[in-house]
């Protein structure tokens, strides 16, 4: 599996990344920055400075603070948000576990989920499991997620069959989650919603 690393080579800039795109709400001051990602402060202040030149993120002076965040609005935001999905926290989870999950076909999150935005609905699924699912060890990994957010995750499993099954028949559950936006773990998300 590709990391970060093997595209972007500044493993300051890496850290950044990942730890603004798995918390894409969060402002963060830059001695929090340094706190959280455990590098030196003038490396982190030359990745930063360099992030918000090309777009990346924002900045805001409060104080005695400079406070960064996520611009949503970026042309490459949905796709950070993906990387950063699959190489950390739960995606990379299922990715490194997915011998040991069964034969797994797709598996999908939510883009709130993904973007960590609170569900509207208690019907909304933040992920989707296709496959055939050894769903002891698919739980265990949610359960663990679940204890580090604190909150609980909704999600669906089906196998290959009833997946096409329910598309075919144009199911409203099944519908009503690939209407919505998505980051694919597994999978090519032509083949899931084609």
């Amino acid at each position: 599996m590709a990391e970060l690393s093997d595209i972007i080579t500044s493993k300051v800039r890496i850290k950044i990344l990942e730890l603004f795109f798995s918390n894409p709400k969060e402002m963060y001051h830059v001695r929090g920055i340094v706190r959280e990602i455990k590098e030196e402060i003038n490396a982190v202040r030359r990745e930063l400075s360099h992030l918000e030149a090309n777009g990346i993120l924002k900045k805001e002076q409060r104080g005695n603070r400079v406070y960064y965040w996520v611009r949503s609005d970026h042309p490459l935001y949905g796709d950070f948000v993906g990387m950063v999905s699959k190489t950390t926290g739960l995606g990379k989870t299922i990715v490194d576990n997915k011998n040991k999950i069964g034969k797994v076909l797709y598996v999908m999150f939510s883009g709130k989920f993904a973007r960590r935005k609170d569900r509207k609905t208690d019907d909304q699924v933040d992920i989707l499991v296709v496959g055939d699912v050894v769903l002891p060890e698919l739980a265990t990994l949610i359960r663990l997620e679940e204890s580090k957010r604190g909150k609980e995750i909704n999600y669906t499993v089906m196998s290959k069959d009833e997946f096409d099954f329910r598309k075919k028949r144009r199911d409203p559950f099944l519908l009503g989650i690939l209407s919505g936006s998505r980051t694919m773990i597994i999978g090519d998300e032509e083949e899931l919603v084609g």
